[in-house]
């Protein structure tokens, strides 16, 4: 029986890990084959052999770190060489930093700065005009709940991913009609690795979560991958995130910033 991806492609950043891993693994379920990006090749051949060993589909793995600005053109290069079309493209690499903005290393805002926001802008901008002339694609970035309000300690990683929301629901309503879909999905806190990078495994957020909830990161995987198909503009994992989200766009800018605060601080 054929799957929704048979003869299709799928690329996924961060897929060494944590919801990038997990989308690949829905993918591959489905038939895609796939690119999996990331910095580590060891983890990344591992999974690639695991994915086609339990499903059958192919999965060529490109080794880059995606704080290198060259990464995005050298990314599509590679691709282009061996005439593999994309169909879907979700840019999941990302990480945060942690700390007031005047005491944080001013290299690690900038590498994120290009990991969260300039790289994803750069494969975009190379990989989308190949899915308008082929009518059709999906696109995915993964943002986060803190798109949708200043994150005080962590300003700039917040400052990121509401960049990554507004992007992406630009692009979608360009794209209106063109076979080409963008979803942003707009997580939570998540069971990662993620907090122990950013250094923030002891904020309340990490702690006891928003809602006394943390995802798994299976489960917001499977959430974002089922509005992608369904060409979702924003997916946000959770009904109760959903009605903050709204919520955060009618309170008080100074309530909100205070509320933020006190997820983030230490316990």
């Amino acid at each position: 029986m054929l799957k929704p991806g048979d003869g299709k492609t799928a690329l996924v950043t961060g897929a060494s890990s944590g919801i990038g891993y997990e989308l690949a693994k829905c993918f591959a379920r489905d038939g895609y084959n796939l690119v999996l990006v990331a910095r580590s090749r060891d983890d990344l051949q591992k999974i690639a052999a695991q994915l086609t060993s339990e499903h059958g589909v192919s999965a060529k793995v490109i080794a880059k770190d995606l704080s290198v600005p060259t990464s995005p053109q050298e990314i599509f290069d590679e691709v282009q060489a061996e005439g593999i079309a994309i169909d879907i493209m979700v840019n999941n690499a990302g990480f945060g930093t942690y700390g007031t903005f005047s005491e944080t290393n001013l290299r690690d805002e900038l590498e994120m700065m290009q990991v969260n926001m300039v790289s994803p802008t750069h494969l975009t901008k190379l990989f989308l005009p190949g899915m308008i002339a082929r009518g059709h694609g999906r696109i995915m970035n993964v943002s986060s709940m803190g798109a949708f309000q200043p994150g005080p300690l962590v300003a700039v990683y917040c400052a990121t991913k509401n960049y990554i929301l507004s992007f992406s629901e630009a692009l979608a309503e360009e794209l209106s009609g063109t076979g080409v879909t963008v979803t942003a999905l707009c997580p939570g806190p998540v069971r990662t690795g993620f907090a122990k990078r950013a250094r923030t495994e002891r904020t309340k957020a990490m702690i006891r979560g928003l809602f006394n909830r943390i995802w798994e990161p299976e489960d917001v995987a499977a959430v974002g991958y089922h509005g992608l198909m369904k060409g979702k503009t924003i997916v946000i994992p959770g009904k109760r995130y959903i009605i903050a989200a709204f919520l955060v766009r009618c309170l008080p800018r100074k309530m909100t910033r205070r509320a933020a605060r006190m997820m983030m601080e230490e316990s």
